[in-house]
């Protein structure tokens, strides 16, 4: 795979700095049933990194210190953890708002055959990508049989209550990525397109579509160096950045935790192995963050950072303005 951090660390992009911690994103591990050709984390079933017992006590610990409003798990595939549910009934019995990013599919797999009911009875919020609303698109970017298996996986959790109206505690949300070296289109109106489709068709329902935008990193980043198209996306990015996003990028109230406990700045300086520094220390650990302030700390930024903010901005949470 072709590195791209030496192309990303010289950058002028602005200086910015963390407002109060709100959000605790913890990557449970790289383990994935799926290796997606847009996947920033580089996860698959060949991956073997996997967060120990040991260090998701300290995630608990850091939880209940108080004054986290989320615990947002991701991966990989967070649910291959074998101490998922533990985390999740802790955090919940903590009264921590739980997102549990999921690719549906895992609900399919061998030893999950229970998982969507456990969701639904902690009352776990979904964040579930779903890179386009036809078949042909997602097959192409995650494998054959991955869209069928997904629609199978999205009419499972609506029948739990999940992305009904009627049920506020069961939200579902889905993820867009664009398919290539572009932008992704205005949210409202492609989720206007995803819920007529998925509607008539299947007679699927969902809270949310929120769209994200590919970073040069990772495994899309080396397809993008692989066919020379890695300058031009990056050229897109920074034309396309607009200032205001920068008062909400998630690096302002989110740390990103990797497998072994270290923090970054967000999920996308973790693949890059930035890590996060505060009062002199290269890398700080959850532990660390027991007795950490860090609000006001610098944030770690390089060229890729331009992504979230380009066009209408892009966070785990979907688009910023």
């Amino acid at each position: 795979m072709l590195a791209t951090l030496p192309l990303l660390v010289d950058s002028d992009f602005p200086h910015i700095r963390r407002k109060r911690l709100e959000t605790l994103q913890v990557n449970l591990g790289y383990t994935c049933n799926q290796s997606c050709v847009h996947c920033h984390v580089n996860a698959g079933p060949r991956r073997t990194e996997q967060m120990q017992r040991m260090t998701i006590d300290t995630v608990i610990s850091v939880l209940r210190k108080g004054n986290l409003q989320t615990l947002d798990l991701t991966g990989g595939a967070p649910e291959m953890n074998p101490h998922f549910r533990y985390l999740v009934s802790e955090a919940r019995a903590l009264g921590i708002e739980v997102i549990d990013r999921c690719n549906l599919t895992i609900l399919e797999e061998s030893g999950c055959e229970t998982l969507a009911e456990f969701l639904a009875s902690q009352q776990v919020r979904i964040v579930a990508s779903l890179p386009c609303y036809l078949e042909d698109n997602v097959d192409h970017q995650r494998g054959k049989g991955t869209y069928a298996s997904s629609v199978r996986a999205l009419k499972r959790l609506n029948a739990l209550g999940y992305g009904r109206s009627d049920v506020d505690s069961l939200r579902l949300d889905l993820v867009y990525n664009p398919q290539g070296a572009e932008l992704p289109p205005d949210q409202d109106e492609l989720q206007v397109s995803y819920k007529r489709h998925l509607h008539e068709k299947f007679g699927i329902v969902f809270n949310q579509l929120l769209t994200l935008t590919n970073m040069p990193i990772q495994r899309f980043g080396s397809l993008l160096r692989s066919k020379r198209l890695f300058n031009d996306y990056l050229k897109l990015l920074r034309e396309a950045y607009q200032e205001a996003n920068l008062e909400n990028v998630m690096c302002r109230t989110l740390i990103s935790v990797d497998w072994q406990g270290y923090l970054y700045d967000c999920d996308f300086n973790q693949m890059l192995e930035l890590q996060l520094r505060h009062e002199g220390k290269p890398r700080m650990h959850l532990n660390d963050l027991l007795g950490a302030d860090l609000d006001g700390n610098s944030i770690i930024v390089a060229e890729h950072c331009w992504g979230c903010t380009a066009g209408h901005g892009s966070s785990c949470g979907g688009t910023l303005t």
